[in-house]
């Protein structure tokens, strides 16, 4: 027989989901300064580092080389410290889920603290520096929001989602089955985005203290709903 979710396992997905859409809004912040603060480089979105890398080694507009590689490297490492942390675990929120997001707030208010104790133009190697540790501990939320496996919320990139609202849509003669929750996680990075945007022209360190306090926040709620590994 089939099994269905009772109400417990329904609020449990439901919290899950919204947690997730806040790491979503978070992300959106953190790209921005990576790409407004820290020289052209996104520190979530990986799809764009790529395309960035392209255009820069066939000398397109003076684009960044080194950021988008360190990038690159820095967020596949703590994708795989987060799947080796989570490995030999069940899917769904653990005791190791909470743990590995709440070192990703913990990883983000650090570099709150390294940008608010630094001077405004900072010097390349403390953009390196930062843009490393973003992106590291970007790849760790990724790959733990992976592993709990919420239908088309990612955290860190939304064009699948866009592909799977427009293919499912009833203009595609779908039934647009979770076009609510696809609608939200791509106006929730764009809004990310653009919060992040702002809160640069009053300080570089004020985007990522406020996207730490919304993963510490979320690792908090989250520990709510631990299931028994």
């Amino acid at each position: 027989m089939p099994t269905t979710l009772g109400p417990l396992g329904r609020d449990r997905d439901r919290l899950h989901l919204v947690l997730m859409l806040a790491l979503t809004f978070s992300t959106g912040i953190a790209d921005a300064v990576g790409y407004l603060g820290l020289d052209r480089v996104f520190t979530g979105n990986m799809t764009g580092n790529v395309v960035i890398l392209g255009m820069a080694l066939a000398g397109g507009d003076d684009l960044p080389v080194v950021g988008p590689l360190l990038a690159l490297g820095t967020f596949m490492a703590g994708a795989v410290v987060a799947g080796v942390v989570l490995r030999p675990v069940q899917v769904g929120w653990t005791p190791r889920t909470t743990g590995l997001i709440a070192a990703v707030g913990t990883v983000l208010a650090a570099i709150t603290v390294l940008l608010a104790v630094s001077d405004d133009d900072l010097p390349h190697a403390v953009q390196l520096t930062v843009t490393g540790l973003l992106a590291f501990a970007m790849g760790t939320q990724a790959a733990t929001a992976r592993h709990l496996a919420v239908k088309d919320v990612t955290t860190v990139v939304v064009t699948s989602t866009i592909t799977g609202l427009a293919a499912d849509s009833r203009l595609a003669g779908g039934h647009g089955t979770n076009s609510g929750r696809r609608i939200t996680a791509i106006a929730l990075i764009c809004a990310g985005a653009a919060v992040g945007a702002l809160l640069l022209q009053a300080h570089l360190a004020w985007g990522v203290g406020v996207s730490a306090v919304l993963t510490l926040v979320v690792a908090a709620l989250g520990h709510t709903t631990e299931e028994a590994s």
